[in-house]
This record gives structure tokens, sequence and C-alpha cells, in this order.
């Protein structure tokens, strides 16, 4: 009995540090638990199925392909932890969707933006990572927040693709400058 009663203790204590931990930043951000349900929709992007991606992806100018889905770093480069797939096309500017950006991490995410639209803030930008990851919610605040006028989330990302039967590739993250 002491031993069950120690970990429903446990339990209770770890539910109540879960309680006292902030999930968004001062400034809007997700910053934990980041694999949880998102919202139908996020400000300053429109919310895209896969239906509407597809329609997209046949317009002119073609959107640009972001996915936001983590990576490790270690020690200055990126860790090929396990393999990792995303949508044809796409860049893979990983750790960009975390709630709070070290100045380097921005500065990656800034430049590969402005590298991939050319410097038009009115070029097309779709983020994604899997469902249930707020990684591209906030990738999406971040880019809407630099002004960049046509931001779309492809919410269910990744899993909504595979689950389609949709082509994919073998990704790399792209380069840290």
């Amino acid at each position: 009995m002491p031993r069950l009663l120690a970990i429903i203790l446990l339990g209770l204590a770890l539910n109540v540090a879960q309680a006292d931990t902030p999930l968004f930043s001062p400034q809007g951000y997700r910053i934990a638990l980041y694999r949880s349900p998102t919202p139908v929709a996020v400000d300053g992007a429109r919310t895209l199925d896969t239906q509407a991606l597809q329609q997209l992806l046949g317009q002119s100018p073609r959107p640009v392909l972001i996915d936001v889905y983590r990576r490790p770093w270690v020690q200055g480069q990126f860790i090929d932890n396990e393999p990792h797939a995303n949508l044809p096309g796409s860049l893979w500017l990983a750790n960009t969707g975390d709630g709070d950006l070290d100045p380097t991490w921005q500065e990656y995410f800034t430049y590969h933006l402005r590298k991939a639209t050319a410097g038009r803030a009115d070029q097309p930008l779709v983020f994604y990572c899997r469902s249930d990851c707020w990684l591209s919610w906030n990738a999406v605040k971040r880019a809407a927040a630099m002004g960049y006028k046509h931001v779309y989330w492809y919410r269910d990302g990744l899993d909504a693709w595979e689950t389609a039967n949709l082509p994919l590739q073998a990704a790399r993250p792209e380069p840290f400058p």
C-alpha cells in the first residue's frame, strides 16, 4: 500500500508541476507540450487541409513549403538520429518552430525565408509539421509577424499527407548559415 500511495503522490506532483508550467510565452508563442491538440486556426494565416494544399500547389506563384519538425542540434551540427521525410520540394527549417527562439535560430529562420522568397513578402509560404504539433503554429505566427503576407498553415501536416498516400521525399535540414 505505501508504494501505491507513493506512485499516486508522484503522479499528483507531476500534474501540479505541469499545471504550473506556462504553455505560452508573453509574445503568444507556444513554449511547452508541443505535441498536443492544436486549435483549428492561427492568427495571420489561412489553415489548409490536404485538398486545399494540393490546389494551392497548382497555382502561380507556387508556395514555398516549409517543414519545421525538430532535429537534435549538438556541437554545431544536426544529428541524424532518425530518418525524416517531407513533402516534395520542401525546405526543412528544423527547430524554428520552438516558442523561444534564441537569436541564432531566429537568424537561421529569417535567412532561409528571405532566400526562399527572394526577399518578397508576398510569396506564399506553407508551414507544416505533424498533426497535433504546435511547432508549425509558432512558425506561422513568426512569419506573419515578420511581414509575410500570404502565410498558410497545413495543420495536420506530414501525417495528413501520408494518410492521403501522397509522395514523400527524404529530408535533410537546410544548412545552418
